[in-house]
């Protein structure tokens, strides 16, 4: 059994929101809630809310174990890119890629 939170539509680089996750892979939900929590990152507070949504999902809907519950996958996929113009001198202009990305945690219980 496994329970799953989505957030879609962040507004941060998948590249740097890959480094929070990397950091809460197949841990227990209480040490990452604890981790993400201290870590001084943009993308930590909203993961942060994700993983407490996908604990609520798992204790509520699937009648899991919130003692039990480890981050079993957590995926981060690239979402649409806006583009904006930035001017620059002598009437050119540059690029400006705001990148944004979604978010996929799945919870499982631990066996045994």
């Amino acid at each position: 059994m496994e329970a799953k939170a989505k957030l879609t539509m962040l507004r941060a680089t998948p590249q740097k929101t890959r480094l929070v996750a990397n950091l809460i892979r197949g841990k227990d939900v209480k040490e990452a809630e604890d981790i993400l929590r201290f870590t001084p990152r943009g993308a930590a507070k909203p993961m942060l809310k994700l993983l407490q949504s996908a604990k609520a999902n798992a204790v509520n809907n699937h009648d899991m174990f919130e003692d039990s519950l480890f981050v079993s996958k957590i995926m981060v996929d690239e979402g649409p890119t806006l583009k904006r113009y930035l001017p620059r001198a002598r009437g050119r202009a540059d690029l400006l890629r705001k990148r944004s990305c979604h978010i996929t945690v799945v919870l499982e219980e631990r066996r045994g």
